[in-house]
């Protein structure tokens, strides 16, 4: 037995809608949803997107299921350049639109969370700018997802400003350590760039940790593999979680495999009950 629960990113299924992938994936034996916002299923710009939420959620109730929000879209701001603009942009004002919406959507869908990160640093800027434009702009965040009584986390991600769960750390302080604003942790990222490994990641994240993204990876290269193709020890990172006592969500985050979804859904699976009976 585990006190976490074992999701699946919709980014993972953008060939089905979301209907059929949740009727997949709780053929899988899944029991949480990793709800990326955007193309193709859930626009949170579109007018009936607080009913189709609504909608969603009832379906959840059914099952059982948790749900997370994620907004990590490519091209939902701006369809020639990839996740632009981001909280360490110039102008932001897009981004801090699209978050908001999340938070609201997050509301209606009593999720555990919304994950966010912060960006790339642009070309011109150095990073002490755009840290002080980053703990602006989530100090604005921040008040809004308090009034509505949703939980943010950062998510560190190889390459932005906010790279490590160090910086989130960081990030938090500069904020005075709000309550209701987490950490999202990849554990193929640890692999990636965390310069202690994914068990004391986990560990300095402790009980800030919100949210949890399933994947592999090989060290310095940021690209999300099915679980065993890359160096992550999950049995470790699951047996961490459980040390911890973390409660939430972990979710498989492979946006870039929908072409076979439903078999890798199931290889995660199984690999996921194989580290965990070795924990």
């Amino acid at each position: 037995m585990t006190g976490f629960v074992i999701g699946y990113g919709t980014n993972g299924f953008t060939d089905h809608t979301l209907e059929a992938a949740i009727d997949v994936l709780a053929a899988k034996g899944y029991g949480a949803l990793a709800l990326t916002l955007g193309h193709p299923h859930l626009d949170p710009f579109a007018s009936d997107a607080d009913d189709r939420a609504r909608a969603l959620r009832t379906r959840l109730d059914e099952l059982g299921w948790r749900v997370v929000v994620e907004t990590g879209a490519r091209y939902l701001l701006d369809p020639h350049v990839k996740h632009r603009p981001t909280l360490v942009d110039r102008e932001a004002e897009p981004r801090m639109r699209f978050l908001r919406r999340a938070v609201e959507l997050a509301a209606v869908l009593d999720a555990d969370c919304v994950s966010l990160w912060s960006g790339v640093v642009p070309d011109g800027l150095d990073d002490e700018a755009a840290w002080a434009l980053l703990v602006e702009r989530m100090r604005e965040l921040v008040a809004y997802a308090e009034a509505a009584g949703v939980r943010l986390a950062v998510e560190p991600e190889p390459g932005m400003l906010v790279e490590t769960v160090a910086d989130a750390l960081r990030l938090r302080a500069d904020l005075g350590d709000p309550d209701l604003l987490g950490i999202t942790v990849d554990l193929g990222h640890c692999v990636a760039v965390e310069p202690e490994g994914v068990v004391a990641a986990l560990r300095a994240a402790g009980p800030l940790l919100a949210n949890v993204q399933v994947d592999d990876m090989l060290p310095g290269v940021h690209e999300h593999l099915e679980l065993g193709q890359g160096e992550l020890d999950l049995a470790a990172a699951l047996r961490t979680l459980d040390e911890i006592g973390y409660r939430g969500v972990a979710a498989i985050e492979l946006p870039r495999h929908s072409h076979d979804a439903p078999g890798l859904a199931a290889r995660s699976m199984q690999a996921i009950r194989r580290a965990l009976e070795e924990r």
